[in-house]
């Protein structure tokens, strides 16, 4: 399987301030989907970044009294290591502002649009907003307002380079229609659908260098700058080497492989229907999936730089010491799709629920007993319903992938967790170890031995099974969880899951009660 390609990329957030909650979302679901490839066996290629090339970022470094460069280079810093505090397995990590590669691919870019006719000069006036970075139609606007920020527009005049984007209106559709572009899920698709049968006007893709002050990349040629989102979307390609002659770009692009961008649902049209066009335009591969996020919330409220509710993931993770805590409750609490609502008190439940109270405490169960009776070695798997349950359980989880349903993939693994529980109950092994303290005969006790080997050995077994599963979702907890029961990381789901003989950890907690001052 190793011949098949995946390159996975998060969009590339705006850096005029720190990073929030929000963004975490995507990071890790991004990252469970690149985690999962790997295990599949394919080729993947994962990659997140920031973009540093916006106006909002000079106005923020502006008001902050610090030099542009210095200021995005402080808070892309911070986004970098929200990445690394979160586990993301991101295989790079690519800056706009400080990437002469970028730069050089974005005008490699931009040429290859001109020369397919697709970009020309006109001017022209509009509302802009800066948080959106994207000018708006009135109708477009919810009571005079960004309907994305709900603030005043500022009013532009000037001339700027347009692109014709109205020429790739049946384009767009054929590749949505048929598939070669799919959008998940359903119901964002059809939105983009209806966007584009309305109708598609050209945008503009420059800015002056005076509204811009100056900063970004500059046009091919001239004395503009080229509009943040053209550069920020040609990050995908760019952070690849295309326009660079590096052969990653020919190898996870130009090929047969998969495409996958992961983005809010605030920036759609800008993936699906904008980018989609410059690629045609520029003869292109498109990208061959689109996931589309819902929002964070606060108290019902859009978690938001600018709106002052932003809730800082490192302290969230720092205050678990482990990134899983987070990262369980973005992925198990949140549905993959639809918008969320963070509260630290269901945080802190999530963590003494179904990680502590079920899977720490059904582990330490098991582990307590398999050590005072059989030193920790694992006796032989008998093969039963539960056991043969245990085997299905990635194929299960592995659907959820395919639907994009990260949520219900948890869903899974956890009423696994349940029925494991149930199932230990059942067995009661904890009685078999009481009696065979008793005086029993030699088959009485052989008889109890096995039957409690039994039971211990099929709980190891649903565990490991249960520990695969988790990989991409909650890594740091997963390879914690191998380690207890004695077992390698795998490298690939497939690869062969032996427990019989295998010594276990007497050491147990997995997620540790916490002690709140």
């Amino acid at each position: 399987m190793r011949d098949k390609k995946s390159y996975i990329t998060t969009s590339i957030p705006y850096v005029n301030a720190a990073p929030h909650v929000g963004f975490a979302l995507e990071l890790v679901q991004a990252d469970a989907y690149a985690r999962h490839h790997r295990l599949l066996g394919h080729d993947v290629r994962f990659q997140c970044g920031t973009d540093d090339n916006s106006l909002k970022n000079v106005r923020a470094a502006e008001l902050a009294g610090q030099p542009v460069q210095d200021f995005v280079d402080t808070n892309a810093e911070r986004f970098e290591r929200l990445g690394r505090q979160l586990d993301i397995s991101n295989d790079t990590f690519i800056r706009t502002s400080c990437n002469t590669e970028h730069t050089l691919g974005v005008q490699t870019l931009w040429n290859a649009c001109r020369a397919s006719g697709d970009l020309y000069r006109k001017a022209y006036e509009g509302l802009y907003c800066v948080g959106c970075e994207q000018f708006y139609d009135a109708e477009e606007l919810t009571d005079g307002h960004c309907p994305e920020h709900a603030a005043p527009l500022e009013s532009i005049r000037e001339e700027n380079w347009f692109f014709r984007l109205s020429r790739y209106g049946d384009q767009l559709l054929e590749s949505i229609d048929s598939g070669r572009l799919e959008i998940s899920p359903a119901h964002r698709r059809n939105e983009i659908l209806a966007f584009i049968r309305r109708g598609l006007n050209d945008f503009s893709v420059s800015r002056s260098l005076e509204r811009a002050h100056g900063w970004g990349v500059p046009v091919p040629g001239g004395d503009d700058v080229v509009y943040v989102w053209f550069d920020a979307l040609a990050n995908y390609l760019t952070g690849l080497g295309y326009g660079s002659g590096q052969t990653l770009f020919e190898h996870y692009w130009n090929s047969d492989g998969q495409r996958a961008h992961f983005v809010g649902k605030g920036i759609t049209k800008f993936h699906a229907i904008y980018w989609p066009a410059i690629l045609l335009s520029a003869g292109l591969p498109l990208p061959s999936k689109i996931y589309v996020h819902g929002y964070l919330t606060v108290d019902g409220k859009k978690i938001g730089k600018s709106s002052g509710n932003g809730i800082d993931p490192i302290l969230v993770i720092e205050d678990f010491a482990t990134p899983d805590a987070l990262r369980y409750y973005l992925l198990r609490q949140v549905r993959a799709t639809e918008d969320g609502d963070f509260s630290q008190k269901r945080l802190e439940t999530a963590w003494s629920g179904e990680l502590g109270g079920q899977l720490g405490n059904l582990l330490n169960r098991v582990l307590t007993l398999l050590s005072s009776v059989f030193d920790g070695a694992v006796p032989v798997v008998p093969e039963n319903d539960f056991t043969r349950k245990a085997e299905q359980l990635h194929q299960s989880v592995a659907e959820t992938f395919e639907k994009y349903e990260l949520h219900a993939g948890l869903a899974e693994i956890f009423a696994f967790v349940g029925e494991a529980n149930a199932q230990f109950v059942r067995r009661a092994p904890w009685v078999d170890a009481k009696v065979l303290a008793g005086d029993l005969g030699v088959d009485e006790r052989e008889a109890v031995l096995s039957r409690l080997g039994a039971s211990l050995a099929e709980q190891i077994f649903a565990l490991a099974h249960v520990a695969r599963c988790l990989l991409p979702f909650l890594p740091q907890s997963a390879h914690a969880l191998h380690e207890k029961l004695g077992l390698q990381v795998p490298d690939r789901y497939e690869d062969q899951l032996i427990v019989a003989g295998t010594k276990t950890s007497h050491s147990a907690v997995l997620f540790p009660r916490r002690v709140r001052p």
